[in-house]
């Protein structure tokens, strides 16, 4: 066990979004010394044993992060990464015919690599609107408890410096799921970009040059959505044409590195 491992013990734990989780009581290692869990005291809760992955230690406190993010994000790198593999080998066969036969071999594995992550990728979606399911219904309460509040307030029962006191902490509460929110938003658009359609677009595809090597390997195929049907206009009413807005490029680099402007949360953490 390293000397970072130890000291995090007797830490308070929050997540990724500020809220608190609990305090770290101990590890459960295995037989070569390495930590597998950590326990951590959540109160009533119980003690909770979360995976030593799922932690990270920024100052005085111990982060949890959610599985689903490490999920989505093991997914977004080896997807990313698998399709720029699969678009430069459509590059080398098509500027060198004499590469076709070792490239169809290493084509049959990428391919099988995205049916692979196909299957991940369904399973993590589902995760993903489980958790926005959750918040919602967490928001819900939130405002059903801000409301009965007020009416406590407004019948005499609950002094303004406690009605006050209400609105301030469960805005916090608020803020902290909002963020998740916004973040589980984010990875699903990111998910949803990181198509090779969409990879296509954000590059600049040699077609001509491209149509031989496609031919001959095949293409990858790609889910279709049904055409949406048209709307008639309501009468007396202008219809306007919203601006087409180009998808942006999935910031995840050759090595399958995420890139950082998306993960703002160690920031968050250290300013509170």
């Amino acid at each position: 066990m390293s000397k970072e491992e130890i000291e995090f013990i007797g830490k308070q734990v929050k997540d990724m979004y500020g809220t608190f989780i609990g305090k770290v009581v101990g590890t459960i290692t295995d037989i070569d010394g390495s930590v597998q869990t950590v326990g951590v005291d959540c109160g009533s809760e119980g003690l909770r044993q979360i995976a030593f992955e799922q932690l990270v230690v920024q100052g005085n406190f111990v982060i949890f992060i959610p599985r689903w993010r490490l999920q989505a994000q093991k997914l977004l790198r080896e997807k990313g990464l698998t399709l720029r593999r699969i678009r430069a080998l459509i590059d080398i066969v098509s500027e060198n015919d004499d590469m076709k036969e070792d490239a169809e071999l290493i084509h049959e594995k990428y391919k099988m690599k995205l049916l692979t992550l196909e299957e991940s990728e369904k399973q993590i979606k589902e995760m993903l609107d489980h958790r926005l399911a959750e918040l919602d219904s967490h928001l819900k309460s939130i405002r059903m408890l801000v409301f009965d509040a007020k009416l406590q307030h407004k019948s005499n029962e609950i002094s303004d410096a406690k009605y006050e006191s209400v609105k301030t902490q469960t805005v916090e509460i608020v803020e902290c799921i909002e963020h998740e929110k916004a973040e589980i938003v984010n990875i699903q658009r990111r998910i949803t970009d990181l198509s090779v359609e969409n990879l296509e677009r954000t590059e600049n595809p040699k077609e001509q040059l491209h149509s031989a090597a496609v031919s001959y390997l095949g293409k990858v195929e790609t889910p279709t959505t049904e055409p949406t049907k048209p709307v008639a206009p309501i009468q007396g009413q202008a219809t306007t044409t919203p601006p087409e807005s180009s998808p942006k490029p999935v910031a995840i680099g050759a090595d399958g590195a995420e890139d950082s402007q998306d993960s703002d949360w160690l920031s968050r953490m250290s300013s509170q």
